[in-house]
């Protein structure tokens, strides 16, 4: 066992946090301990069920969390408020959707998330880039609109609250490339700094783009970093750092080269019968990454 809170750093100086969306299968509070317990110096919390769904994980829930986090160590790296299983699946209800209830689901949960992150003491909150346009019917522009749309009503609360929104691409959704977020950001939220950029390298691989590159040209705009492998056939498939191909190195040099202060979060969600096996790989094989 190693000690809580122990080395939070990789041989590059880059900030390692493990997301708990990878424990599904146990509780928020035994992830946290595990996450610990392997030397993670922080904790992406899973805004959904089972860990903190903020409609039903209360006062004294969110207190009691905070207290463990701080007494092993850790602090939070990010709130994930991407998926939403407790009323809904990986995607839906989305932020696009043709029902506007649906759509205000999506927007409650998402000022919900945003209170959550300012309780836990965490400044930023990871967004679904709209959702799968996919059957939906909908033009580009009109996905597009409904999506800025939503992202005004819960604006002026993350500005409050100092929490900063980070879009997330994603391979098969509206926004599935840093060159979309950009376009997107520049119509709808341009020299708006609440508005930015969930960087998960992975995603931007899949879709063609250098991570590296991506995070130079787009270095203002990156809040929060997520990370995990992928294989060299560029399908969307988290793998555990060290089983793909992607350079580690040359990411790590990139974030230290825009000055990079933030947390990178090792996201992988597949693994949910074996989450303590790969945050444990994963740890070792980043922290030895130059």
């Amino acid at each position: 066992m190693v000690p809580w809170g122990f080395g939070p750093y990789n041989a590059a100086g880059m900030k390692l946090a493990f997301s708990t969306n990878a424990f599904k299968q146990n509780s928020v509070d035994e992830a946290v301990d595990e996450i610990a317990r392997i030397g993670y110096g922080a904790v992406e919390i899973m805004a959904d069920v089972p860990h903190a769904y903020p409609k039903t994980f209360g006062p004294e829930n969110r207190s009691k969390l905070r207290s463990r986090i701080a007494d092993r160590g850790l602090v939070v790296s990010n709130i994930n408020a991407f998926t939403l299983f407790a009323c809904g699946d990986t995607y839906h209800p989305t932020w696009i959707e043709h029902d506007s209830d649906k759509r205000q689901l999506r927007v409650e949960h998402t000022l919900a998330a945003i209170e959550l992150a300012a309780e836990m003491g965490c400044r930023t909150v990871s967004l679904q880039p709209g959702g799968p346009l996919i059957a939906t019917g909908l033009s580009p522009d009109i996905a597009a609109e409904r999506y800025a749309e939503g992202l005004h009503q819960v604006l002026s609360l993350a500005k409050k609250l100092n929490i900063t929104l980070g879009i997330e691409p994603e391979p098969g959704l509206m926004i599935q490339s840093a060159g979309e977020y950009a376009a997107f950001k520049r119509r709808y939220f341009r020299d708006e700094p609440a508005v930015r950029m969930n960087c998960d390298v992975g995603h931007l691989f899949c879709v063609g783009e250098d991570p590296a590159q991506v995070i130079r040209e787009l270095a203002d705009d990156v809040i929060h970093v997520h990370l995990e492998d992928i294989g060299d056939n560029r399908v969307h498939q988290h793998l555990t750092p060290g089983r793909g191909v992607i350079d580690f190195s040359a990411i790590f040099a990139a974030l230290r080269d825009i000055r990079y202060d933030g947390w990178m979060t090792v996201e992988l969600y597949p693994y949910e019968t074996s989450a303590a096996g790969v945050a444990r790989r994963a740890y070792d094989h980043l922290g030895k990454i130059h």
